[in-house]
């Protein structure tokens, strides 16, 4: 189940890079993990939780009025994202 949740994740992120008018639905999966978050420490929900925050809170304005690049927040969920990937692969 977690390698699906990874998967929805990774599916909806890509979405999201290709079509910004996604991103309340994007928001509304990455927080709807529960399962994954319980199967990885705690720091990842935090962090991934803190990154969506942000990118809620950038899709309010055009990029230019942004104080952080809405592609560095994307790198960085995708980044989460392979982080958390290698840890469920560690796990036993």
């Amino acid at each position: 189940m977690p390698t699906a949740a990874l998967a929805t994740l990774r599916h909806a992120l890509a979405t999201l890079r290709s079509d910004a008018s996604t991103d309340r639905v994007f928001i509304t999966t990455a927080r709807s993990q529960e399962a994954l978050f319980k199967v990885l420490p705690p720091k990842f929900e935090e962090v991934w939780l803190g990154l969506v925050d942000r990118l809620e809170s950038s899709a309010l304005f055009n990029e230019e009025s942004c104080s952080f690049s809405q592609t560095d927040l994307l790198d960085s969920l995708a980044m989460v994202l392979d982080k958390a990937e290698a840890s469920l692969q560690k796990q036993p």
